[in-house]
């Protein structure tokens, strides 16, 4: 077999769901190559694996575990206390490309980086660019952000402060109380975003592009208020909680639909404005006052503020909202007649089993893809059904756990090849499209675990086939074992061999 066939193989064997760890680990070695590293990103892996690679002298190595997105983000502890800055920074950034959702990372681990004095001992990032990376992952949970006010560490102490309109009453005077000078003098120096007139004196200092979050958070002084009407920027008013009545009631009755749109839904909203917006011109205006009685928390406002106008399409991150509404507050969402109160319930991961059942047989299809996409009690055939039909959340409904690997088979003849493919890897086809024109389906046929040994030794032999074929589950793993002994020994005679 040629030697241009190694890659493909290293490639398959590193994602072939039965490869024992002591194939795996032979994929760490130099020689692998990008496999080793793919490998380490892009699976789970065995404990054995694991520790292996944490373990690993190669920082590349290192760098590509701490990325990973299938492994318990426990197992990866170690790395947070890496001698290589990079690696703890990779750790910090979390997976790459973006998945709509992210798993945190465990308390001990935030701890650890939040509070480092160092970027490591290569010296290439600071403690600081670390924390920047964390801060943008995703990784942190609202949990943890609220737990910093009264954590035992002054760092994440002071660090709560600056998110001083986000902490309760209590926790903001106890900060202000604090033992430590250091945490006193931060909280002191953060109070200004709920003083209007500290707000006021602050304002030039944060330029065009940080007024509105100004004036979206913090509170008003009434000359910033007549201000804002005066220039025009008055959307950020319509969702502060700390807007004045009289320029919410204002807000009501502003020209611009947008803008009334915004007002229509806050909870603290009075009677009058409620049915003067009822009989508004603008049907969205009319929507958002249709579900005033709904929102009467700010977390609430802001959980439903997420769903609307987003579409059967959308992909934005999955993430746990900072003030979560009750469990109870979802249920009655999901009883609601309004087809964007059951969206919002849809999107929460929390609904029992019951509902649940409910929701997926909702006539709206909305409802149905958020279902899909956000409740891990969603069941394998709507999975499927979005699969099919919504290509939008292709990428997210591969990574959970309970979308369907087979009784797929009668969807081989679609007319969208990544569906094909998908039915091309079910155990259950009789005869796997090996020699489809399209490369993925293809390499999915390959892999599918009803062909024989027997049959996988022409595959392997295919460039078309090979990757597949090598990923197979049922190839023996004496084959995968053979199959190393000649790339790993080929390529460590190489000069150009390695990561």
């Amino acid at each position: 077999m040629s030697d241009s066939l190694h890659e493909p193989w290293l490639r398959g064997i590193a994602f072939n769901p039965a490869a024992p760890s002591d194939v795996l680990v032979r994929l760490l070695d130099r020689a692998a190559g990008e496999a080793g590293l793919l490998m380490c990103e892009g699976r789970d892996l065995p404990d054995a694996v694991i520790d292996a690679a944490l373990r690993h002298p190669a920082g590349v190595i290192r760098r590509a575990l701490a990325r990973n997105r299938y492994v318990d983000p426990a197992r990866l502890a170690p790395l947070a206390t890496d001698p290589s800055g990079i690696v703890r920074g990779r750790l910090a950034a979390g997976p790459r490309h973006y998945p709509r959702w992210v798993r945190p990372l465990p308390d001990d681990i935030l701890v650890t980086l939040l509070t480092a004095q160092d970027g490591g001992e290569d010296g290439k990032v600071t403690e600081n660019e670390i924390i920047g990376e964390l801060e943008s992952s995703r990784q942190i949970p609202p949990s943890f952000y609220r737990s910093m006010a009264g954590h035992e560490h002054r760092e994440l102490r002071i660090r709560a402060t600056w998110r001083w309109e986000s902490l309760t009453p209590a926790q903001r005077a106890a900060l202000l109380d604090d033992p430590d000078p250091a945490v006193r003098e931060a909280a002191q120096d953060r109070s200004w975003v709920l003083d209007p007139e500290r707000v006021e004196t602050r304002l030039p200092s944060f330029g065009a592009r940080g007024n509105g979050l100004v004036f979206g958070t913090c509170a008003l002084s009434p000359g910033l208020v007549e201000r804002c009407f005066a220039d025009g920027t008055v959307q950020p008013l319509a969702w502060n909680p700390h807007t004045p009545a009289d320029a919410v009631a204002r807000l009501a009755r502003h020209p611009e639909a947008t803008v009334r749109e915004l007002v229509a839904a806050r909870p603290d909203l009075g009677p009058d404005l409620v049915a003067e917006l009822r009989e508004d011109p603008d049907e969205n205006v009319r929507m958002r006052v249709r579900l005033h009685p709904f929102p009467r928390t700010w977390a609430e406002y802001w959980a439903i503020d997420r769903v609307i106008g987003h579409g059967p399409d959308c992909t934005c991150p999955i993430t746990e909202p900072a003030g979560e509404p009750s469990p109870d507050w979802y249920a009655a969402c999901a009883a609601s007649e309004e087809p964007v109160l059951r969206r919002v319930a849809a999107s929460f991961p929390g609904l029992p089993a019951e509902i649940v059942e409910t929701l997926v047989q909702d006539a709206d299809e909305e409802v149905r893809i958020r279902l899909a996409c956000h409740h891990p009690l969603a069941p394998p055939h709507l999975l499927l059904d979005v699969f099919v039909t919504r290509p939008a959340h292709r990428p997210h409904l591969l990574t959970l756990p309970a979308f369907p690997r087979t009784g797929t088979a009668h969807l081989i003849a679609h007319p969208d090849p990544d569906v094909r493919a998908l039915a091309a890897a079910d155990p259950s086809l009789p005869e796997p499209p090996v020699d489809d024109p399209d490369g993925s389906i293809r390499r999915a046929a390959a892999a599918n675990p009803s062909l024989t040994p027997e049959a996988l030794e022409a595959l392997l032999a295919d460039p078309r086939t090979a990757e597949g074929a090598a990923a197979n589950p049922s190839l023996p793993v004496p084959r995968m074992h053979a199959l190393l002994d000649r790339c790993l020994n080929s390529a460590a005679t190489s000069p150009s061999g390695g990561h």
